[in-house]
């Protein structure tokens, strides 16, 4: 695994996606931008606005004074970052970049007048108005389940905070031989490998500190993105055993270890084994699913997401709870020059992640620099890497290119993942990789 060969293979042009700021600079018309939403998709999009055309007027509109990254916050869990390591300050974008930022809330826009209200009585006249909103947790889609039940009792910490910090103490005390029970969510979600990822953080870190206790994965879906390259790695560190269908298909390229029924610090409960979660008690810890009831010390609820609230207070979802969009450039097919990137459009093939809305908000940023200089917008080719865990030295991937294929995105590369065959090195690597991408990817949002 070689990543200079690895991209080259991709076909990756982002050459065609970012590489022009001095040409636009030069062409560039001077316009207004106001960018919703402070996240990896809207910080993005405002530095890259600058960057191409500084004569833009860009303005990015926040909640928080600053970012609190979800990517690497499974992290927090088992003591490797903090919560405080977490914040990401906007001072760069303003400073460096140019852009300005307020601190308010969006509440309404006049699409006739392009305008952008806020909490705080503000009036932002735009010409077009990005959105990047983000997603909204549905905590009551589980019986049982509620927003107050998982700040007090059953964190679900899939948008870092307080529930974040609150399960780190509850994994961290939980009783010798303990039981944890993490609820995967059904599709579409944020972060595909990242249930699973966290399942394997916390095997590890029981392994060390609590070497009885077992990490159960209750799962409404029979597959996940990394799947049978994570169950590699859970069956080499955990004495996991994968389904035989699995098993089958890992063996084909690299040998299985056979563990002793019940060894493994991890189990997967898929949804063809009834591993769909009917409800939860959160007085007596118990997680009932299709199959069995599941008497639980810890548990983590991953619920149903949809797009934020902000997306459906602007008119910008459908009946799906999404964001429809044009893929071009995510121009909204609710309202007029409006662009939604991130978790919360509709993206056809691209995954909700970090990596998605920071190539979507290039291409947005591309687009509109092209609309407002008079041109139209160029078609884009995006990608997209989640790097994840099965252990601190054991790195994996998904790697992805999309192109538009009649109309939609579409994935156009054939290898994605880490060879079942990498060496041990191979392996350490990638974990290397995914260390040093938090960094550079943080960096290339915010710096």
């Amino acid at each position: 695994m070689r990543r200079r060969d690895l991209l080259q293979g991709m076909g990756l042009a982002l050459g065609g996606l970012v590489a022009a700021p001095a040409v636009l600079r030069a062409q560039g018309a001077a316009g207004r931008v106001v960018v919703v939403g402070g996240g990896v998709g809207g910080a993005t999009a405002a530095k890259y606005l600058k960057l191409f055309n500084p004569a833009l007027q860009v303005t990015l509109v926040e909640r928080q004074p600053f970012y609190v990254r979800p990517y690497g916050s499974s992290e927090v869990l088992n003591g490797h970052t903090t919560m405080q390591a977490l914040q990401v300050s906007y001072d760069a974008l303003a400073s460096r970049w140019g852009v300005q930022v307020v601190i308010d809330t969006a509440t309404a826009l006049d699409a006739g007048r392009r305008v952008l209200r806020t909490a705080g009585g503000r009036q932002l006249p735009y010409d077009r108005l990005i959105v990047s909103p983000g997603i909204e947790l549905m905590y009551d889609a589980i019986p049982g389940y509620s927003r107050e039940v998982a700040e007090t009792r059953m964190p679900s910490g899939w948008i870092p905070g307080t529930q974040t910090a609150l399960l780190a103490r509850q994994l961290q005390a939980m009783r010798p031989g303990g039981v944890f029970v993490i609820a995967a969510p059904p599709n579409p979600y944020r972060c595909p490998p990242g249930p699973y990822e966290r399942a394997a953080l916390m095997a590890e870190w029981f392994q060390q500190h609590n070497p009885a206790a077992k990490v159960i994965i209750a799962d409404p879906k029979d597959g996940f993105v990394t799947d049978q390259t994570m169950m590699l790695g859970w069956n080499r560190l955990y004495g996991f055993n994968p389904p035989p269908d699995y098993a089958q298909k890992i063996s084909a390229g690299a040998e299985l270890k056979r563990h002793a029924d019940g060894a493994s610090g991890i189990a997967w409960i898929r949804g063809s084994q009834g591993g769909r979660v009917l409800k939860v008690d959160a007085k007596t810890m118990r997680v009932e699913t299709e199959a069995e009831t599941i008497q639980a010390d810890v548990v983590n609820v991953i619920p149903p997401m949809k797009a934020a609230r902000l997306a459906v207070d602007l008119g910008l979802t459908d009946a799906t709870g999404w964001c429809p969009v044009e893929r071009i450039d995510f121009a909204s097919q609710r309202v007029p020059n409006v662009h939604v990137i991130g978790d919360a459009s509709i993206a056809d093939a691209m995954p909700k992640s970090g990596f998605s809305a920071n190539n979507q908000a290039k291409a947005v940023a591309r687009a509109i620099v092209e609309q407002l200089a008079g041109r139209p917008a160029p078609e884009p080719v995006w990608e997209n890497t989640c790097y994840a865990l099965a252990g601190s030295q054991y790195g994996l991937f998904v790697a992805d290119v999309f192109r538009l294929v009649d109309g939609k995105i579409a994935r156009i590369n054939g290898k994605r993942f880490l060879p079942l065959d990498a060496s041990a090195n191979q392996i350490r690597l990638g974990a290397r990789y995914q260390q040093a991408w938090l960094r550079t990817f943080t960096e290339d949002v915010f710096a």
